[in-house]
């Protein structure tokens, strides 16, 4: 076979330009491609820093506001807790003068009432002593047939009256 007889005196000169060939590949790819190549790695965990620097300072403020927006509603709740029970104090001290004036109110009713109460049974009392008075000197007048005088009915209603 021919191409099998040629192998001998090509094989030289195939394997030169071989080497050649990969060799300028190599150094092509290695000097050319490759600092291009490293460049834009370089770039992107340049770039993947950055972003992770500007999440961190992104959190960082978050997590600021997030506290003063925190303490603020804390002072909100303590201010309105205040409030509350200042209104509550007014209002309890309010009702508190209200019902105070009530009973004094109350009070001056009571005492009128009992006054009244007191006056009325005092007069009913001396209206029941002049009716009784007068009903025992009938009473004598029509059973014993005697006059008893208005000092004597009247001694003895008294004595009659304390004996109950």
């Amino acid at each position: 076979m021919p191409q099998i007889d040629q192998i001998a005196s090509i094989y030289a000169s195939q394997l030169f330009w071989l080497v050649v060939v990969f060799a300028l590949l190599y150094f092509g790819i290695g000097k050319a491609m490759l600092p291009k190549i490293q460049r834009t790695v370089d770039d992107r965990d340049a770039k993947i820093a950055g972003d992770l620097a500007a999440a961190k300072a992104a959190r960082a403020a978050a997590d600021q506001a997030d506290e003063a927006y925190q303490s603020g509603l804390a002072k909100s709740r303590n201010d309105a807790a205040a409030a509350a029970a200042a209104a509550k104090a007014q209002a309890t001290a309010a009702s508190e003068a209200r019902v105070k004036a009530a009973d004094v109110e109350i009070a001056q009713h009571v005492a009128h009432a009992e006054a009244a109460l007191a006056s009325a049974r005092v007069a009913a009392v001396a209206e029941i002593e002049a009716v009784a008075i007068d009903a025992t000197q009938e009473i004598v007048d029509r059973v014993a047939g005697l006059s008893v005088d208005r000092g004597q009915a009247a001694a003895a209603v008294a004595d009659a009256m304390a004996r109950i």
